[in-house]
This record gives C-alpha cells, structure tokens and sequence, in this order.
C-alpha cells in the first residue's frame, strides 16, 4: 500500500500542474514494486477531477487545465507501460480497441483523460484523438485501427448533436454494424444516447469500463 502523504503529494502535484514531480512521483512508486493502479485510483484521478472542478468554476483557466491534463497523460503514460511490461499485462493481452474523441466545436478535455487513463490500465488499446474532432476524422481512425468502440464526449448542450451527427454518418457509410458507439459528458443522458441509437451512455469513468466490458464480452 502507497503511504498517505505520498499519494497526497502525488495529487498536488497534479493540481499545480507540475508535470516532472507527477512523472517522478510515478517512477518511484512503480520502481518500490507498489500497484501503479493504486496511484491512478487514488491520487492522480481524484487530482485531475479536481482540477477540472477548478477549471468549472472558474478558478482555474485553458491553460492550466491543459498543462494538468498533459502532466496526467504523461503519468498515465509511465503507469500504462509498466502495467503491459508485467508478467499478468503479458498474459491478459489488449482486452479490445476503442477510440475515443472529443467532438467537433468541444475543446474540454478532462473528462476523456481521465475515462482514457482508466480504460488503458485496465488493458484496452485506446486511441485518443484529443478534442474538438469532426466526424470524418472519428470514421476514419476508427476503420484505419479496425477499433471496436467509437466512444465520443461533449460537455456542451451545443455540441451534442455530433454525436447524432456521427451515427447518421456511419449508418450513411454502411459502418454502423462495425462499430458499437458509446457517448458521455455532462448534457447527455441515457435517454440521448436511445434518441440518436448510441449503443451505451456511460455516467463516468468507472461506469464508462463496465459499458466498454458489457460491450467486449457481447461480441
């Protein structure tokens, strides 16, 4: 088990936006032999949520939230490939594919760092396109990486419609039996994801697995 203050840190650090501290932080606990996962569960996402919190209420701008989600993308960087280099991430393999975007007009970007962390150290092979993606972009990463699930995110009222965009799209390019889609962020509900034919609604992170695994599984 991490000790208390280490993770502490590890969290602060995070929410000054220190990125080499976090990349030290994270070295350290994997070269101590602890669980990596227990500095994700316990630390890094508690951190990079507080961050985005900072950033909704305006006590914290663009910038600083990017430079934080960059320290977390680098973080999970180190943790993700330690997980693959151990004898179980050898066995387990990549569980599935999944790409993952922010759609077109939506430049947040916590919410998917943080639903793209958890999916990698879980196993999945997960492509991040990053934000403010436009549909033609999404269908074509997804067939050049054969993925499994699109998943997409739009954390305004005014961006929600790419995701309606995107299925109308794949079902004009004859694609969407290929792919199984899943949408999130704050304005979208189970019932949004039923009204535009997404096959899953994911609420958080956490539930964002459990929909990706009922996904893998039923295929």
């Amino acid at each position: 088990m991490i000790e208390a203050q280490i993770l502490e840190k590890a969290k602060k650090l995070l929410v000054e936006q220190d990125k080499e501290g976090v990349e030290a932080i994270a070295r350290q606990i994997i070269a101590s032999g602890h669980d990596p996962l227990e500095l994700m569960d316990k630390a890094l996402i508690p951190g990079i949520t507080e961050v985005g919190d900072h950033f909704g209420r305006g006590v914290m701008f663009l910038p600083e939230l990017m430079q934080a989600a960059d320290a977390m993308k680098s973080a999970t960087d180190i943790v993700n490939d330690a997980l693959t280099n151990t004898d179980n991430g050898k066995k387990q393999g990549k569980k599935g594919k999944i790409l993952i975007a922010t759609v077109k007009g939506d430049v947040h970007d916590i919410g998917k760092c943080i639903v793209v962390s958890l999916m990698r150290a879980n196993g999945f092979e997960v492509f991040d396109l990053g934000r403010d993606v436009d549909t033609d972009t999404i269908i074509e990463k997804a067939v050049e990486h054969d993925v499994d699930i699109i998943g997409t995110s739009a954390l305004l009222t005014t961006t929600m419609s790419q995701q309606k965009i995107l299925e109308e799209a794949l079902k004009s390019a004859g694609l969407r039996d290929r792919f199984a889609t899943m949408v999130g962020g704050a304005p979208c509900t189970p019932r949004w994801a039923a009204r535009i034919g997404a096959d899953a609604y994911a609420e958080d992170a956490q539930d964002g697995i459990r929909r990706v695994k009922e996904i893998i599984n039923g295929k």
